[in-house]
């Protein structure tokens, strides 16, 4: 690991940034060009004096997943990703594997996104990154492990994970994320994330190993959802799936159906503010 090196490069990369590239508000006078260490540290969920010290290549050995993390945070490209990462004494993480990361335009797109909820997952349909509103919509996951922020596994281990969505359409839903993952293993190859994701699902849920056995493939596509919310009541969404064709990455917006009153209960949601729901 080249702390010398790694600091520099961070520095360089934060102070590349404005406060509107990562969806902040500049909010008064700046002596410095780019991004505060402060606003960096937030976006990366550490502390200050952690990332400062990272800068200053004082004694500061980030992890795998806080390298993905910083990545993010400072919107690097897949190739400044990857340089990151050796940086910091790491083999750069397979394109299409989740590490924290989302690349930039998938970032810019996310912090564009203020009046519906939208999120990003890997290929395995782990969360990676939530706006505001998918976040009071469902609850927060991007914080959470492997298993915890994957919406496949808590569909099929958690029963709480279906609150949201109508009963009649369950069967449907499980299908299509049991396809899904199929298609995403197909994919990855000898993988062994994916692999123990899908031996734990068989052993976890029987389910999920009787869809797994139809032998169904078929990435997520765009589907119509009937939700019901406890604060705002019914919401008629199509979830659109947007690819990333760098990374694999999906970004599932919650789109109101026209007619519907879906835009006024995504405004309410917005004031009534985070809220710990899942779906």
């Amino acid at each position: 690991m080249n702390q010398g090196e790694l600091g520099r490069f961070l520095r360089a990369r934060r102070e590349a940034l404005l406060p509107a590239d990562v969806g902040l508000v500049a909010g008064g006078r700046r002596r410095a060009r780019g991004l505060r260490r402060t606003e960096v540290a937030l976006l990366a969920d550490v502390s200050t004096d952690y990332y400062e010290r990272l800068e200053q290549g004082r004694n500061a050995h980030p992890s795998e997943s806080m390298v993905g993390s910083l990545a993010r945070a400072l919107r690097l490209s897949v190739d400044e990703r990857d340089h990151l990462y050796r940086l910091a004494g790491y083999a750069p993480p397979a394109r299409g594997a989740g590490s924290g990361y989302v690349d930039p335009a998938m970032m810019f797109l996310l912090d564009s996104l203020t009046g519906v909820p939208a999120h990003v997952t890997d290929d395995l349909n782990t969360m990676l990154a939530q706006n505001r509103l998918s976040r009071a919509l469902v609850g927060s996951w991007e914080t959470g492990d492997d298993r915890d922020g994957n919406v496949t596994w808590r569909w099929f281990t958690d029963p709480a994970s279906r609150s949201l969505n109508a009963p009649g359409e369950h069967e449907a839903i499980g299908r299509g994320y049991a396809a899904d993952l199929r298609a995403s293993t197909g994919r990855r190859g000898e993988d062994p994330t994916a692999a123990r994701l899908v031996s734990d699902l068989l052993r976890g849920s029987e389910e999920f190993t009787h869809y797994w056995n139809d032998m169904a493939v078929e990435p997520l596509q765009s589907t119509r959802k009937q939700l019901n919310h406890p604060d705002v009541g019914s919401l008629d969404v199509q979830c659109d799936v947007v690819l990333s064709n760098t990374t694999g990455h999906r970004m599932v917006i919650f789109r109101p159906q026209p007619g519907s009153t879906t835009a006024e209960s995504f405004a309410f949601l917005g004031v009534l503010g985070t809220q710990e729901f899942t779906t």
